[in-house]
């Protein structure tokens, strides 16, 4: 360097900073010296390759799941405890929603056109041409289990009223009591009657308080977001074969908040899944995937 150029450069560098740049240089000569060759980060050891693939897997397969759903679902087929935060974390750094991907696939779109204590509950609903249905769920309280359904289309009274819960319990063992809000059509004489000859008694929510009868009415919401929002039906039938479908899914492989992460109906033992050796499951006509045995 010329003897100007030394003398500028000196000016410009403060020998605080020449003494910083010493003790780096140091550090440095020391860390390559005695630190192990491979140079691991501290902490704990993060999660597998193929649990991220399998998180990532299921979120990219049902878009409306959140954290505390796959994080249950993971650990019902695979048979390994996972937090919600893990799963949060795996899908911010790995999952990207593909473009135009918010709902259902026009594939799976075209494709749709045991205790003592029962919950009742009834809402409507509006067909592809604007018509109104009324369905009528029934789920077990207790297991949370749906127990059948029920589809009307016309005047709601007395006797269509009977017709549609015996026809939503056909086939199953009745309970003791049944769990039902203040609607005026349970008032008619013919369901009364129909509950003495089943000897079924009603025990009524407070009145006003939608929170009294809450898995019923969650239940209700649940049907709506992930079948009714999802998809449109034509007839009466098409309606019920849809929520029929959506009642095998709810309760044979579609885990639950308010059990822990358990079936409301496991029916046979859960086999525990492996990474290296697993297939996709479809329910409700594609809306949902889950891993299953391969």
């Amino acid at each position: 360097m010329r003897p100007a150029r030394v003398l500028r450069s000196a000016v410009a560098l403060k020998p605080s900073t020449l003494l910083q740049f010493h003790k780096m240089l140091t550090r440095q000569k020391y860390g390559l010296l005695f630190s192990p060759k491979r140079v691991r980060r501290p902490g704990p050891k993060g999660p597998s390759k193929e649990l991220i693939d399998a998180v990532v897997e299921m979120k990219r397969r049902n878009r409306t799941w959140g954290c505390k759903r796959i994080a249950q679902q993971m650990a019902l087929a695979f048979g390994i405890e996972i937090d919600k935060d893990v799963v949060r974390r795996i899908l911010g750094i790995h999952f990207r929603p593909e473009a135009g991907s918010g709902g259902p696939s026009w594939l799976s779109f075209i494709g749709h056109n045991k205790d003592s204590l029962w919950s009742l509950d009834l809402f409507r609903c509006e067909s592809v041409m604007l018509r109104t249905y009324w369905v009528q769920v029934v789920m077990d309280q207790f297991t949370r289990r749906i127990v059948g359904f029920a589809v009307h289309r016309g005047v709601m009274d007395g006797a269509a009223l009977c017709r549609m819960f015996n026809r939503a319990i056909r086939t199953q063992t009745l309970p003791k009591y049944l769990s039902s809000d203040h609607d005026p059509l349970y008032r008619f004489q013919p369901w009364q009657a129909n509950l003495r000859v089943l000897e079924i008694q009603e025990i009524k929510t407070v009145p006003y308080v939608p929170l009294s009868h809450p898995f019923v009415e969650r239940l209700i919401g649940t049907i709506r977001r992930e079948v009714l929002d999802q998809t449109l039906f034509w007839t009466a039938a098409d309606l019920e074969d849809k929520l029929q479908t959506f009642q095998r899914y709810f309760n044979k492989h579609r885990t639950h908040s308010g059990l822990e992460g358990r079936l409301p109906e496991p029916g046979e033992e859960k086999v525990t899944l492996n990474f290296a050796s697993y297939r996709w499951k479809q329910h409700c006509r594609g809306l949902y995937q889950t891993p299953t045995a391969a």
